[in-house]
């Protein structure tokens, strides 16, 4: 008698997201945690309990890739007035090759051109590969794809960023204060105008836009937990008007992050850019940084060069996805 064939090993297959459980991607969870801790030297774990309690209400939009009842790699988006975000999209290591990201990148982008109401995507993923991004660029022309890299500082080289003396006295800067918000808005919206990165995030685009990032920066630990001691706003001594912005966070307990350094257009050229970011680099080794890191567009040559004289360097590169309705 003819011995019985061995079942064929079917491949990862997706499924809606809102069909699973918090518990179904526990070890997934634990896992990126992990990869983004060793990779980025960020804690990742208050991001994936948001996810958990999103999860338990089956609210969380998205797809998931499962191979035989384990789930490997999921990806989520969030819709916000006329705006798809890409929120986060994650293989985990021994699921990675062949297309399996570019898989899960199919599921989401069809899904949000398929709502008429999402007239742009957006997204930031720090953790998939160079080439994923290449293939979905190939794959779909209308995806504009921006190279990102991230740079990290060691503290002890701060004590290298000594005070400068160009035009001393012209700028004012003050600690962060909650009721300079609106300032704080208004240097983005000004400093970000025809800039590359405003074509990243649209948010850069308008005042009402520059509120909301500011919102999010400030209150949710996706950009980690925001640090008011290490946040500064500069003001014109000339003028009285905004001139510029350093927000920082914490990621990690010894990791410092640069969330915003912003100088408006009538401000640049004379050093306030350097000041912000030593005062802000200083303040947060006082307040037991060991490292600080910091993303920037690569095509951002004037800011890349001012983070490698600081003692920046560049540790990874990765990519920000868009899309516009035609």
């Amino acid at each position: 008698m003819a011995a019985a064939s061995e079942p064929i090993a079917q491949s990862p297959r997706i499924v809606d997201l809102r069909h699973l459980g918090p518990r179904e991607l526990d070890v997934l969870l634990l896992e990126e945690t992990v990869e983004w801790q060793e990779r980025l030297d960020w804690d990742f774990a208050p991001s994936a309990d948001l996810i958990r309690q999103f999860m338990t209400t089956r609210a969380l939009n998205g797809c998931a890739l499962v191979d035989r009842g384990e789930v490997v790699g999921y990806a989520y988006t969030v819709i916000e007035d006329r705006k798809g975000l890409i929120g986060d999209l994650y293989v985990r290591s021994g699921w990675l090759g062949g297309d399996t990201e570019l898989q899960l990148f199919r599921v989401l982008m069809d899904g949000l051109g398929a709502t008429s109401l999402v007239q742009r995507v957006e997204s930031q993923l720090m953790l998939v590969e160079q080439g994923t991004a290449l293939a979905l660029r190939r794959e779909r022309p209308a995806v504009k794809v921006y190279e990102r890299l991230l740079m990290k500082l060691d503290t002890p080289a701060a004590a290298e960023m000594p005070r400068r003396r160009e035009d001393a006295g012209r700028f004012h800067i003050e600690p962060w204060a909650d009721h300079l918000q609106e300032s704080a808005a208004n240097a983005i919206a000004l400093a970000y105008d025809g800039h590359i990165d405003s074509q990243i995030n649209d948010q850069y685009r308008s005042l009402a836009g520059a509120r909301r990032f500011l919102y999010n920066i400030v209150q949710f630990p996706g950009c980690g937990i925001f640090h008011k001691p290490g946040s500064f706003i500069a003001f014109d001594t000339r003028t009285g008007w905004v001139a510029g912005i350093v927000l920082v966070s914490f990621v990690s307990p010894e990791v410092g992050h640069i969330t915003q350094l912003c100088v408006t257009p009538q401000a640049r050229g004379a050093g306030l850019g350097y000041e912000l970011l030593r005062q802000a680099v200083l303040a947060l080794r006082a307040h037991g940084a060991k490292r600080i890191s910091l993303t920037v567009t690569g095509a951002n040559s004037e800011a890349i060069h001012l983070y490698q004289r600081c003692g920046f360097e560049d540790v990874r590169r990765f990519f920000a996805y868009v899309w516009d309705r035609a």
